[in-house]
């Protein structure tokens, strides 16, 4: 696994939520053994956040990121007022002489503007905050600016919507870094409900189902989710809630909102996606290595969830 700092920009009247949210999920995620180092960095040793709580000691913005690391950008109040101050001029200067392409940006509301500023959402797509949509198309004409969405992964930019939705950006991103189980096991910690609707289908289909607050279906759910290929019976997996089978059908269909059976080809097609990457595999290899009994098998549960064939995804 690979080892990934992260540094957590901050500026005058920045949003404490924006800041602790996702910094809390990586710190989570740290503990659970996720190859993350935190730093939190500004232009100023002492800033005061949106609620006039204190922070001093603040590491300053380093000459140089090394490549793969993860910049996020925290957003603030009345960010209007505030993106005019000499700090947050300092952030978009800086931006602008750390850029290149192993570098990740992450922006967390309003601090999409700051990003839109070093030119950095030029020909991406992009979202901030609903109230801020507008200013950021005046500032980033260049980009495609979209609404109604959670957040918005486009090459190495990620934007999230207001507040919040940090968390649920820090979550796909913990995923997408330390793997899917470290990410599940943060939402269920920080007891995040994981939204999943036709305007942010951008969510892991990893970290869906995953809302509800009963451990025994959790289990279940970890033990499918760690091998999705297995052919799993009603009755192993019972054995893993410590329930009767028909108890563990009607409990996972109540609190996971789906079936078990659902369930797990969700997972075996986001299996089947990845694997489909590599260009040594067969349509039929891969269908076997995502479990599934045949290629007439894994096309029919295919077009339960995907549009199109998967051999375009070659």
């Amino acid at each position: 696994m690979n080892h990934y700092p992260i540094y957590f920009v901050l500026t005058p009247q920045f949003l404490l939520l924006d800041y602790a949210g996702p910094a809390e999920a990586f710190r989570i995620a740290a503990t659970l053994g996720a190859p993350f180092d935190l730093h939190t960095i500004s232009p100023t040793p002492t800033l005061t956040s949106s609620l006039g709580l204190e922070i001093a000691n603040l590491a300053p913005l380093p000459e140089s990121i090394p490549a793969g690391a993860l910049v996020v950008l925290c957003g603030v109040i009345k960010s209007a007022e505030h993106y005019q101050l000499p700090e947050a001029q300092t952030v978009v200067d800086w931006l602008k002489a750390i850029s290149g392409p192993d570098l990740r940006i992450a922006c967390i509301c309003s601090a999409a503007q700051l990003a839109a500023r070093a030119g950095l959402l030029d020909g991406r797509r992009c979202t901030t905050h609903h109230t801020l949509i507008e200013r950021l198309r005046q500032q980033a004409p260049l980009a495609r600016v979209e609404d109604d969405r959670i957040f918005i992964e486009d090459g190495p930019i990620f934007s999230s919507a207001g507040i919040t939705a940090g968390i649920d950006l820090a979550l796909y991103l913990i995923e997408k870094l330390a793997g899917a189980p470290i990410a599940q096991e943060v939402a269920r910690h920080m007891v995040i409900y994981l939204r999943r609707n036709g305007q942010d289908a951008q969510l892991s289909p990893w970290l869906a189902h995953r809302s509800h607050l009963h451990p025994n279906i959790h289990r279940v759910q970890d033990a499918i989710s760690r091998a999705p290929e297995k052919h799993w019976s009603v009755a192993d997996l019972a054995a893993i809630a410590l329930m009767s089978e028909r108890n563990l059908s009607r409990l996972f269909r109540q609190h996971a909102g789906v079936g078990m059976v659902e369930y797990q080809q969700s997972l075996r097609i986001a299996h089947a996606k990845k694997l489909l990457g590599n260009p040594n595999h067969s349509l039929e290899k891969i269908a076997e290595l995502a479990g599934f009994n045949s290629i007439r098998d894994f096309r029919r549960v295919w077009a339960k969830f995907e549009t199109g064939l998967p051999r375009a995804q070659l």
